[in-house]
């Protein structure tokens, strides 16, 4: 089965060089660095500054935050040149229209989803992932696709949440979303990839499975 022509790529959790270089040879259309002090895949912004700076063109990046401050999320941006910020926490609507720079906004699905409520996000995306009582993101669990079935703009999905080589092509012809980000599902340890599966998956998401 082919996938959605066109279905963009975010490889999330990035902490080196190696991966974010092979990551973008390898056709990745954004890079995620994790600036949330409690995840196994933190990264200091200045390690992740000296990345980007030494990324290709037309590269997109993103800062990932939970929960934090304003000033320090713009911050990070000035410092890194971040291209957009990935809100992964309980940011309000009103929080995410403060934010001067693209905004993505992660939604954690359970086993419901109130579209009312989605709706009120004035940012750019919104990035589904499975919901957990223990952290936020990074599960390497999957939740059901098919909740996403009633959005009727899928312009604007970013689909995550336990998305594998094995089943981002199953995922992408369900959801039709926008965009695909996964991190758990290609690594080898937390921050660091592992090169064959980062391949597949990505010839997963260009070729069809």
């Amino acid at each position: 089965m082919k996938n959605m022509p066109g279905t963009k790529i975010k490889i999330c959790g990035i902490t080196n060089i190696e991966d974010a270089l092979l990551a973008s040879q390898l056709g990745a259309d954004a890079l995620g660095f994790i600036f949330y002090r409690e995840s196994k895949r933190y990264i200091d912004p200045e390690i992740a500054r000296g990345i980007i700076s030494n990324l290709p063109p037309f590269i997109t990046t993103v800062g990932v935050f939970v929960n934090q401050e304003l000033d320090e999320i713009i911050a990070i941006k000035d410092m890194t040149r971040i291209d957009a910020a990935q809100l992964h926490g309980d940011e309000s609507p009103e929080f995410c229209s403060l934010i001067p720079f693209k905004v993505i906004k992660a939604i954690r699905v359970k086993d419901s989803l109130d579209l009312d409520r989605v709706a009120q996000y004035p940012v750019q995306a919104i990035l589904f992932d499975t919901y957990s009582d223990v952290q936020y993101g990074g599960t390497g669990k999957s939740f059901n696709w098919g909740i996403l079935q009633n959005i009727s703009n899928t312009s604007r999905i970013i689909l995550s949440g336990g998305l594998s080589p094995d089943n981002v092509a199953e995922a992408i012809s369900t959801v039709k979303p926008y965009a695909v980000d996964v991190s758990s599902g290609v690594e080898d340890t937390p921050g660091k990839k592992d090169h064959m599966k980062l391949r597949k998956f990505i010839e997963a998401v260009k070729n069809g499975n």
